[in-house]
């Protein structure tokens, strides 16, 4: 099954650098079943995002690639999620990173 991979950042993204790099351990991610994040990607549309790097924002999540979630979204990601007791963790994982004031990246399929 395919998985999405969530974890918090403990440095803030650097402006300039691309985050490409399929490193899941560095951020002591979480998996996710894509049948979850595909049920919640059209809520996600309306949400501020960067797509592997900071020069690039969009909505929602890169699906398919990497996608840096700022502090000033999480709220917003979290009240998406906050009934689906299917992404508990990744609601608490959430809520972490709020309460820190820390960056959540994603690796998409």
């Amino acid at each position: 099954m395919a998985k999405h991979e969530f974890g918090i950042m403990m440095d803030a993204p650097q402006p300039g650098k691309r985050y490409d790099e399929y490193e899941p351990w560095k951020y002591d991610c979480i998996s996710v079943d894509d049948d979850y994040v595909e049920g919640i990607a059209e809520k996600l549309g309306f949400i501020d995002f960067y797509w592997h790097t900071l020069s690039i924002k969009e909505k929602g999540l890169a699906y398919c690639g990497v996608t840096l979630v700022p502090p000033c979204s999480l709220k917003a990601f979290i009240d998406v999620i906050a009934d689906n007791s299917e992404l508990s963790e990744l609601k608490k994982l959430l809520e972490n990173a709020l309460s820190n004031n820390k960056w959540v990246i994603h690796y998409g399929l």
